[in-house]
């Protein structure tokens, strides 16, 4: 039986002895180094503790994550959908169109997550405008991926 999900406490990552290359982040990774300096001023880098809830299935969503370090899992009506890991991002739907969470996403394992708020992510977009171009592409993976499980379910 699953245990249920602390509500979540960010908590504040110590300082980085040499800090984290955004530019290896795939969302970041055509952006200029002027880019990346943007980027930086618009992004926290946090920790979440295993079991702690990020997200809330119908909660107005005020923040997107991208995944450092650690496992999330994605639960719709309570039931697990999907493991997200270094290098996934969620919570990005409700920010931009401002509806409730289309699901919750509970920490599997301790994280470091990088978060933008919506104005943050606003200001981002209208500094870094090939970034807008980025988020549209990974929504559209993210949809086909959906429409073939649809398609696989409908088949059986």
């Amino acid at each position: 039986m699953a245990r249920a999900a602390a509500r979540v406490r960010f908590t504040p990552v110590p300082a980085r002895n040499v800090p984290l290359d955004l530019s290896s982040i795939w969302l970041f990774s055509t952006c200029t180094q002027k880019e990346l300096r943007l980027v930086r001023e618009h992004v926290d880098e946090v920790g979440a503790k295993e079991g702690a809830m990020l997200i809330e299935e119908g909660a107005i969503g005020q923040e997107l994550f991208y995944i450092v370090e650690g496992e999330a899992d994605v639960r719709r009506r309570g039931r697990t959908v999907a493991r997200l890991v270094p290098g996934d991002h969620f919570g990005e739907l409700a920010l931009l169109d401002r509806k409730p969470r289309s699901a919750t996403v509970v920490a599997h394992t301790d994280m470091k997550l990088l978060t933008m708020t919506r104005r943050e992510l606003a200001a981002l977009l209208e500094d870094v405008p090939p970034l807008a171009t980025k988020l549209l592409a990974a929504m559209a993976q993210r949809l086909r991926a959906a429409d073939r499980k649809v398609d696989a379910l409908i088949s059986h």
